[in-house]
C-alpha cells in the first residue's frame, strides 16, 4: 500500500458496489482550518483524519482517492474534473462551497452531526457515470436476447416497435457513456487489503504534496471494491511515492 498517482475514468465493465465512502475537505468542521482568507486543509492533516477511521476496524479492503492543490484556483479545477469522472454528491458539495468561498467570506458553516470514531454504514456506489456504464450493460444484454426471439417468424410484427425504441435508447445511452469514457482525471490513490491498524500506518508515509493548502480526500471501504479500482490506470511512466 503507497502512495501512486493515477488516471481515473468510467471503466466499461462498470458493476454496481457497495461500500462505505468517507471524505475529508477543508469545510469540515473542526478539520480545515479557517483563516480570514478561506479554509484550508494539508494532504497529511486528511490523511491522518481518514486513517483514524480505520484503525479499529479490523481485515479490510480499502481505497483513498486525493486531489490537493497550492491555489484556490487549481483546487476547483481538480474538483471540476474529478466530478466530471465520479459524480458523487460530496463532491458536487465541496466545488459549490469553493466556489461560494472564492465570492463570499463565509462567518458561519453548518455544524454536522456528532462524528463517531468508525466508518460509515455501506451505501450503493452509485453516480450518474457509473449508473449509465451499468444501464449500458443490461440493454446490450437485452439487445442479445431479443435479437434471438426476433428470428421466430411469428414475433417479428410484435418487435417491430419494441426494436425501433430500443434502438433508439440504446443509441442515446452510447452516445452519453462514450462522452462520460471520454473523460478523465488524475488523483493520488492509496489502496491495499489487511488489518486497518496498518494500512492505516501505510496510508500516512510518504504523503504526496505535502505543501498543498487544500484538500479533498475520500475513503472507500467494502468486501469487493474492485468496480472502483477498474477505474484506476496508471500513468505513462509512472512512478510510486510522491
Amino acid at each position: 500500500m503507497n502512495w501512486q498517482r493515477k488516471i481515473m475514468c468510467i471503466s466499461p465493465n462498470m458493476t454496481g458496489m457497495h461500500c462505505s465512502m468517507l471524505s475529508v475537505h477543508p469545510f469540515v468542521y473542526g478539520i480545515g482550518q479557517k483563516a480570514d482568507s478561506g479554509h484550508y486543509l494539508s494532504p497529511a492533516n486528511a490523511i491522518n483524519y481518514l486513517a483514524n477511521k480505520i484503525r479499529g476496524t479490523g481485515n479490510i479492503s480499502a481505497v483513498v482517492l486525493m486531489i490537493c492543490a497550492k491555489t484556490h484556483n487549481e483546487f476547483i479545477q481538480h474538483l471540476t474534473q474529478f466530478s466530471a469522472v465520479l459524480p458523487l454528491p460530496v463532491f458536487s458539495q465541496v466545488t459549490r462551497m469553493a466556489k461560494t468561498a472564492e465570492r463570499l467570506a463565509i462567518t458561519k458553516m453548518q455544524l454536522p452531526g456528532k462524528s463517531g470514531s468508525g466508518l460509515p454504514p455501506l451505501q450503493p456506489f452509485s453516480t450518474s457515470t457509473s449508473r449509465m456504464a451499468v444501464n449500458a450493460q443490461l440493454i446490450e444484454q437485452a439487445k442479445t436476447q431479443v435479437s434471438a426471439g426476433s428470428s421466430i417468424a411469428g414475433l417479428k410484427s410484435q418487435l417491430t416497435n419494441f426494436t425501433t425504441v430500443r434502438q433508439n435508447a440504446l443509441q442515446q445511452v452510447t452516445a452519453a457513456l462514450n462522452g462520460v469514457r471520454n473523460k478523465s482525471t488524475r488523483v493520488w490513490v492509496c489502496s491495499g487489503k489487511g488489518n486497518g491498524v496498518l494500512l492505516a500506518e501505510k496510508l500516512c508515509q510518504d504523503t504526496p504534496e505535502q505543501d498543498a493548502v487544500y484538500t479533498l480526500a475520500t475513503l472507500f471501504v467494502g468486501d469487493d471494491i474492485r468496480a472502483l479500482e477498474r477505474m484506476l490506470h496508471n500513468e505513462p511512466n509512472y512512478h510510486t511515492g510522491p
